[in-house]
């Protein structure tokens, strides 16, 4: 079927040289888009050590479903980790499964999830913006969410936000085009599209619990209030969704309901949701603005245009495709409102914002009021930042956390520099969709030198790696799985598997002394650990030690490995 040319007035590409670029692009937009976004983000995939803490995590407890083959029950080690559900953990433990070939300890083959669906997103960002806009607006629109750093950074690292941005636009898109169909701006919508909305729904409840719900309840009563008519949501055939929706869900649900004897509800509604709308969570307290303040460098470089996309469609909002747009970004809102903030939370309004960016960049020129002019302004200045702070981290990042600077760096840096200064060059000039182009050829040149060239040399940072590859160094065939003691961060964990120990100073003594083998001392724990050595009469000798930056705490660290010898009898440990 195709799809008509635009619910939302706009400009045909044109004669220009940029302009016919889109057009050719937008020809095959898929396959185009698939290749712009690997050549983007496979580099980080494949060259990334594993991250802390969330994305560890992750991966620690897929390996564990891989290992014990219970694929109901998420651990992380001996401990139950009811946060999530498990939809993310069943598909990495498949592609780890499909691409690792018996191998578990591939952290790559975790992130493909996150790979795999972030293309999906990048695809139905597309498919939504096509079903108001033409061809060449749908594929920058697309692209720019695509291009964008924070998207960019959840598509290489194995957690759950490139899966549940593809869930949300595939809920969203279906609820889009109903709209439109009930507003008379396109045709009527099938019942195929409408059962892949709700499926992607409940997978995305599988996935994340109620977030993508939350969005698009959101998006339907605002638009509900806004038209004062909510007839139009009869047509999403909701009895059925709702079926297919629990068909997905409820299984699942029921089995670990009775695995966990009810915990995993106590832990992921009440504990984590709830402590998430009480206050900030984990030390990821933040007020209100707290997302508005990294946009800039997290919707680089859509930010360029997203500002007068916004304050366009803010103008045309009688448009019921303009509507649909500013509600569903509304839903920004609900995330800033939220007192615990991480900057992944508000991924789920890009969609909307980068659809809105790409219809402003194809639209001509119009003369708005002062605060669009305002905006106008505000708009380059953000990106200015962003980009010389990104231009500048190749030669930076290594100086600080590596062993100097990586002088072979300054030519990508100054090609991506190059393109960043002719989309503002451009953007200022009103050449709007050249301004697209040179804003979407920009992170070529950067982030793949960034996550594949100049990353792997921020060695300081590489704490668990090293560790981890010192205790194989000196671990023997028959010792038991080394202790750790302070620094416990879950890619170590990852590295040195499952059975590892994860313990305080004094207890990575006593587990020396009745088995033997290696510990891994912080040295915040290790007055602790010899001192308890000294009660139990036993003997450790320093093996090596490896010192570095733990980025999740934001401190250094120095950790000593020792062997220690096991003795005969161990003394039980003094009361506390």
């Amino acid at each position: 079927m195709t799809e008509p040319a635009a619910a939302v007035p706009s400009t045909p590409a044109g004669p220009g040289w940029f302009a016919r670029a889109f057009t050719f692009l937008a020809r095959h937009p898929r396959l185009i888009l698939t290749v712009f976004c690997l050549v983007l983000w496979a580099p980080g995939v494949a060259s990334l050590p594993p991250l802390d803490r969330d994305e560890s995590r992750f991966a620690q407890a897929s390996k564990q479903m891989l290992e014990t083959g219970d694929l109901v029950d998420i651990r992380f080690g001996a401990e139950p980790r009811y946060k999530k559900p498990v939809g993310i953990y069943w598909m990495q433990a498949a592609t780890t499964t499909v691409a690792g070939m018996g191998d578990h300890s591939r952290i790559w083959t975790y992130r493909l999830p996150s790979l795999l669906g972030a293309i999906a997103a990048v695809w139905l960002a597309f498919w939504c913006a096509r079903a108001l806009a033409g061809a060449e607006v749908a594929f920058a629109a697309a692209a720019l969410l695509g291009a964008s750093v924070l998207l960019t950074s959840e598509a290489t690292i194995a957690t759950t936000d490139a899966v549940l941005l593809a869930c949300v636009l595939g809920i969203q898109g279906m609820l889009l085009k109903v709209y439109l169909a009930a507003k008379g701006e396109r045709e009527p919508v099938g019942t195929a599209i409408v059962l892949a909305g709700w499926t992607a729904l409940g997978l995305g409840i599988l996935v994340k619990g109620p977030v993508v719900l939350a969005v698009s309840a959101l998006t339907a009563a605002g638009l509900w209030i806004w038209d004062k008519d909510g007839r139009w949501l009869r047509a999403t055939k909701p009895l059925i969704g709702l079926a297919v929706v629990l068909a997905i869900v409820a299984p699942w649900l029921i089995a670990i309901w009775l695995k966990s004897h009810g915990h995993f509800f106590e832990q992921s509604l009440g504990q984590d949701f709830g402590s998430k709308l009480q206050g900030g969570q984990e030390s990821h307290g933040a007020p209100p603005g707290y997302f508005l303040a990294l946009s800039g460098i997290t919707l680089w470089p859509a930010i360029l245009l997203v500002l007068p996309g916004l304050a366009a469609a803010i103008r045309a909002h009688k448009q019921p495709a303009m509507r649909f747009l500013l509600v569903w970004a509304a839903t920004w809102v609900m995330f800033e409102l939220v007192p615990t903030k991480l900057p992944h939370y508000v991924l789920p309004t890009y969609p909307a914002l980068t659809i809105m960016a790409a219809v402003w960049a194809f639209r001509a020129r119009e003369d708005g009021l002062w605060w669009e002019r305002l905006l106008f302004y505000v708009a380059p200045a953000l990106f200015a930042i962003a980009a010389a702070g990104l231009a500048l981290a190749p030669m930076l990042l290594p100086s600080l956390y590596g062993d100097g600077v990586l002088w072979w760096a300054a030519l990508p840096s100054l090609a991506f520099a190059s393109c960043a200064a002719a989309a503002l060059i451009a953007y200022l000039r009103q050449a709007r969709i050249a301004a697209a182009f040179f804003a979407l050829v920009a992170p070529i040149a950067l982030y793949p030198v960034l996550t594949a060239g100049v990353a792997p040399h921020l060695t300081q940072l590489w704490v668990s790696p090293r560790a981890a590859a010192a205790e194989r160094a000196l671990s023997r065939p028959d010792d038991p799985p080394p202790s750790l003691a302070g620094y416990v961060e879950p890619s170590l964990v990852f590295l040195l598997g499952t059975d590892t120990r994860q313990t305080t100073g004094p207890g990575a003594a006593d587990a020396g002394a009745a088995q033997g083998g290696l510990a891994l001392v912080e040295d915040r724990e290790g007055g602790a650990f010899k001192a308890r050595l000294a009660e139990l009469d036993a003997d450790a000798t320093e093996m090596g030690a490896v010192d570095g930056f733990n980025y999740s705490r934001g401190r250094k660290v120095h950790i000593r490995i020792y062997r220690v010898a096991p003795v005969r009898e161990v003394p039980p440990p003094p009361p506390e």
